[in-house]
């Protein structure tokens, strides 16, 4: 890493910043946005658990949603199976020693954060309306808190609905839009059809008075009128709302041109379903915008398709866009901008840069200037291949990043298959037998293309940033999938094609039919965008121990998991020098945050660590870090607390 004097400066700032909360009656230190700030850095300044004492942390308590399944009710509208709660992803707030949070179920509830005692709940009855999507169950990843220095509104967006509780009682407030809840979908570019093609995942940002939300869209699925992605800020106090933005731009909007044959006016999704961060200082508001309906096919919708793959950077007290990147033109694999864009300040050959990064699906780190959005470094346009699949015509060019390289493997070739023992390269050989492989953005095709970065790369975790040394902190799946198109069923959709597959591939039942390591760890230095180290995240015992490897000496594995849901988990850092983060595992882990060496690994009673992890100094002066966890078959989900012993 560099050493310059502006960074030594910086590092002995935020050294004097943990002494002080450490060592001065400061004694609580609270946790009061979903990424620990509103810019989305995911950095604590606590000190009191650090490289020499991490091996103590025990188990301090622990708290059951207690939801289960719901048998026999059934989806109204297609008749899809049972509700039933899905993984426990939730990252708490902690703010005067009472933590927030929302369940599978959608439930908000406030902890003691000390103890775990409940205090209150509210329960939004979501699944009275059944399953949102024809596959997914319920899950959800926190919520935002609002306050005037009088009162403190807890906000939930649920659904169709943004909801607005009373911090103290979990009561919802009578005078915020219609006795305590604002219909989101009253008002987008054009009516939505089923509202139950319309859900919410990621908690609201708050910029002042205002509560920003964007929603959670199938772009599997594809039929005229399907939702569009508008992203809307209501008033705090009122419910009402102050302004929309067109993540597809209506005619006469900057970008219209992007989106040939009318296509604007009925393609759905290009939604921001990731994180939202803010910049509280400038008023400024990131958004990670996803792609498109459908999303392996754009035959409907030619042209680049703004603000699909986008970073998007707006005012965010009207609402315009200052400025955008595009990171995926005319996308065709699922490349969602799913990660809460990163706000930190680095130093790049001696100039002090307040820049944002955005983690993609891809594996590319993508850096820009965050007022001017100009990237830090270069990113240049490249030829990438064509599609021959008919009706589609594939962007000529993608944004490829000259700095920092990628922080996964990107493409698939035959050099990338599992080779345990000559038997299971054999069967994956027989695999993928037929089908395309090939470079990043090789379009999906009839006879079948194996990608990476649809379920891999980085997704809603994120990065965490420490600002004491501008060193970036990635969590990266590599998985690839098999993407294939087929003509639709009569009836059954608008389009010429749709995905008639979208699967893991195996060498053998249980076996990943690629190389390990399957999950990994990155730290980034953004001073100079090269990698200080990248580590495999975890282990896979039911790989490890599968019947075909016994007796085999197997590198690192890493975190594998099918389906991913839960292993997109990111980390968290912490002036204690360490790297929190589970990303799926058994276990939660501590690494040495200069070395990548793993210091501690906190066993989760048999469940998977399936959220952000976060930390908090409560009145007394306790530490804690927690995180939120579920068994296979997303049963028993709890929250876990440690902390040292004796304290």
């Amino acid at each position: 890493m560099t050493d310059c004097p502006c960074q030594r400066g910086r590092t002995i700032a935020a050294l004097a910043l943990s002494a002080l909360l450490a060592f001065s009656g400061l004694d609580a230190q609270e946790w009061p946005s979903y990424g620990g700030d509103p810019g989305g850095t995911k950095f604590s300044p606590l000190v009191q658990i650090n490289r020499e004492n991490v091996h103590r942390l025990e188990l301090a308590w622990t708290w059951e949603t207690a939801e289960e399944p719901i048998p026999g009710y059934k989806t109204p509208a297609r008749g899809q199976g049972a509700v039933r709660p899905g993984p426990f992803e939730a990252t708490p707030l902690m703010i005067g020693d009472t933590l927030y949070l929302s369940t599978p179920y959608n439930s908000v509830v406030a902890l003691d954060a000390g103890t775990g005692t409940e205090l209150w709940s509210y329960d939004p009855r979501a699944w009275e309306w059944g399953r949102l999507y024809l596959s997914s169950d319920f899950h959800h990843r926190g919520v935002a808190t609002w306050t005037d220095g009088r009162e403190r509104r807890i906000f939930l967006n649920s659904r169709w609905r943004l909801i607005a509780l009373d911090a103290t009682t979990g009561e919802p407030i009578p005078t915020f839009g219609d006795q305590g809840e604002v219909d989101l979908t009253a008002d987008l570019a054009w009516p939505v059809m089923t509202r139950l093609h319309y859900s919410q995942t990621s908690p609201p940002a708050v910029f002042e008075d205002l509560v920003i939300v964007g929603s959670g869209i199938p772009d599997y699925m594809d039929y005229r009128g399907q939702p569009p992605g508008d992203v809307q800020a209501f008033d705090a106090r009122t419910g009402e709302r102050v302004w929309s933005f067109h993540t597809i731009p209506q005619e006469g909007e900057f970008g219209n041109d992007t989106w040939e044959d009318g296509s604007w006016a009925h393609t759905g999704s290009t939604n921001v379903w990731g994180p939202i961060t803010v910049d509280d200082e400038r008023g400024l508001v990131y958004l990670p915008v996803s792609t498109p309906a459908s999303d392996f096919y754009g035959g409907h919708r030619q042209g680049n398709n703004l603000f699909a793959e986008s970073i998007v950077c707006l005012d965010a007290r009207t609402g315009e866009r200052v400025w955008h990147f595009q990171t995926v033109h005319h996308g065709l694999w699922d490349y969602d901008l799913s990660a809460p864009p990163n706000l930190v300040t680095i130093t790049v050959e001696g100039r002090t840069i307040d820049a944002v990064v955005v983690l993609g699906k891809t594996g590319f780190a993508y850096v820009f200037d965050r007022v001017t959005g100009d990237p830090v470094w270069p990113i240049e346009e490249r030829p990438v291949p064509a599609s021959d699949v008919p009706g589609e015509r594939a962007s000529p060019t993608q944004p490829f990043p000259t700095r920092p390289a990628p922080f996964m493997k990107q493409g698939f070739s035959l050099d990338d298959l599992v080779d345990f023992t000559p038997e299971l390269r054999a069967r994956a050989m027989e695999a993928v037998e037929g089908y395309r492989m090939g470079p990043i953005f090789t379009p999906p095709s009839l006879e079948g293309t194996v990608v990476t970065g649809e379920a891999g790369g980085a997704n809603w975790g994120g990065g965490a940033f420490d600002p004491r040394d501008g060193v970036l902190y990635v969590r990266s799946t590599n998985l690839p999938t098999l993407i294939a198109l087929a003509r639709p069923d009569p009836g059954d959709a608008e389009v010429d094609y749709v995905r008639s597959a979208a699967s893991l591939l195996e060498a053998a039942d249980g076996i990943p039919i690629h190389k390990p390591p399957y999950a990994t760890l990155s730290a980034l230095d953004l001073d100079t965008g090269d990698y200080l180290w990248q580590v495999p995240l975890g282990d896979s015992p039911a790989i490890r121990n599968h019947p075909l490897l016994q007796g085999l000496d197997l590198p690192p594995l890493g975190v594998f998991k099918w389906p991913p849901h839960g292993t997109f988990a990111g980390p968290l850092a912490t002036a204690g020098g360490l790297v929190f983060i589970s990303g799926g595992a058994f276990e939660l882990y501590a690494f040495h945050g200069g070395t990548g060496e793993t210091l501690w690994a906190g066993d989760l009673d048999g469940s998977r660590g399936l959220s952000n992890p976060m930390t908090y100094q409560t009145r007394d002066g306790r530490q804690f870090v927690v995180v939120a966890t579920s068994a296979e078959g997303n049963t028993d989900s709890r929250l876990m607390a440690f902390a040292l012993p004796g304290r």
